[in-house]
């Protein structure tokens, strides 16, 4: 008997576990462009080892310099460098439901803000807002969990 509620309990388990993975901005999302409503490229948002979160682009779908475009605005060691596998967004930490504290590159415009990010819609969407200075003075981003 021990064994037949274990094995019914197992698939249980295993969806809540998937349930709460969902619930975290970790997993690789499609960015929407603001402007278009397109799809502009796939960032892998992961757990560092200091246990905040960071986001590399892992390709570009879209852009207006052709394809392999670099982040010709940016500054420093990013300057004139491949926007595909670069880390746009790094040091952020949980706070209730929403993960925050940390940056986020645009690659078009090489300014780096402040980033606030939620799941929405059961994980499968996530709002990201950067802003400078305060969150009520910035612009938020759906994008879509892959």
């Amino acid at each position: 008997m021990r064994i037949l509620a274990t094995v019914l309990a197992l698939p249980l388990l295993a969806l809540s576990f998937s349930a709460f993975a969902q619930e975290t901005p970790v997993g690789t999302w499609t960015t929407i462009d603001d402007k278009t409503n397109q799809p502009k490229s796939t960032v892998e948002i992961y757990e560092t080892r200091n246990g905040s979160l960071a986001g590399r682009v892992v390709e570009v779908l879209q852009s207006s310099q052709g394809p392999n475009p670099v982040c010709s605005k940016c500054d420093g060691e990013r300057k004139d460098q491949p926007i595909e596998g670069m880390v746009i967004l790094w040091g952020v930490n949980r706070k209730g439901d929403t993960w925050e504290g940390g940056n986020i590159l645009d690659p078009a415009s090489g300014k780096v803000y402040s980033v606030k990010m939620q799941p929405i819609d059961g994980g499968s969407k996530l709002e990201v807002r950067g802003f400078k200075g305060f969150s009520l003075l910035g612009k938020t981003q759906t994008w879509q969990r892959n």
